[in-house]
């Protein structure tokens, strides 16, 4: 009846107009990407929708910190060519920008890349105070590795995103992560459920969900599950009937929906995060 992901933008963006073009509405805990929402993009995505934060908001968020608490006037930005690092990167660059700072590189690595010495030691003759790299975990990992022992960038502050925001990049990384930022769904925003949902996680699978996105994907699920009780129909023979244009309907009509991660609004893009809480809070890493 509907799906729920993809777990990336980059899958999203050719994959959610596949399905939709089968009758199928998705909705991604995870898509941050700006573009997936944007007013501009095409009928062919009008059965997407998100419950996850749409990255101008945690690109600005980023940036914000960096001048604000951190006082950094000159950073760097790394993305690997995905729509979700170069938009996220972009909209922290302009935020940065806006706000008097100054973006000294504006570089890219590729995936699979693990040298990554040639990049830094090019970003490392603007004389960043900062390198924002919202990518994934192993070149994150490669990059944090390597860029102390870069001249010039020994002291540099680093900064990732929710992509790299796993128990995984501390494998990737090691003790190199100590020190660094990142910016993730911000867990102490989220509704009074929250917590009765994190023990019964607990004594069901007797771990704490480890992924970021865990509570956006708890509210994607139950998002469906209250439009499928909405438009479901049985019919005289026993069986149920769910319209498929019904059910984005009702999925696109969805208004103060109490999720954990707050109260959920969809717009007619289909962004649904809480617009009333932070969705985004850096953190550092200990």
């Amino acid at each position: 009846m509907a799906a729920i992901g993809s777990n990336c933008s980059s899958e999203a963006r050719p994959g959610a107009p596949i399905l939709w073009k089968a009758g199928i509405a998705t909705v991604s805990p995870s898509n941050t990407a700006p573009i997936l929402t944007d007013p501009k993009r095409g009928p062919e995505y009008g059965g997407y929708l998100r419950t996850a934060h749409n990255d101008k908001v945690q690109g600005a968020v980023a940036a914000e910190f960096a001048i604000k608490k951190l006082n950094i006037k000159k950073a760097a930005t790394v993305h690997d060519g995905s729509p979700y690092a170069e938009q996220l990167a972009a909209v922290f660059a302009e935020t940065f920008k806006k706000l008097g700072g100054t973006i000294t590189a504006s570089e890219a690595v590729g995936p699979g890349d693990t040298d990554m010495r040639p990049v830094l030691t090019k970003i490392a003759t603007g004389k960043p105070e900062l390198i924002y790299y919202p990518i994934f975990v192993a070149e994150g990992g490669f990059i944090t590795r390597q860029v102390k022992e870069v001249a010039g960038l020994e002291k540099v502050y680093l900064m990732g995103a929710d992509g790299i925001f796993s128990p995984d990049f501390y494998k990737a990384a090691g003790e190199a992560a100590i020190g660094m930022f990142h910016s993730s769904p911000d867990f102490s925003a989220f509704a009074a459920g929250y917590k009765d949902f994190l023990a019964k996680h607990q004594k069901k699978y007797g771990e704490k969900p480890i992924a970021p996105f865990h509570a956006h994907g708890y509210d994607a699920a139950m998002m469906i599950f209250a439009a499928i009780k909405k438009v479901a129909k049985t019919a005289p023979d026993g069986s149920l009937c769910i319209g498929r244009k019904a059910l984005r309907d009702a999925l696109f009509a969805t208004k103060n929906f109490k999720g954990l991660t707050g109260n959920l609004t969809c717009n007619e893009f289909g962004d649904c995060a809480d617009r009333e809480s932070p969705s985004t809070s850096p953190r550092r890493i200990t």
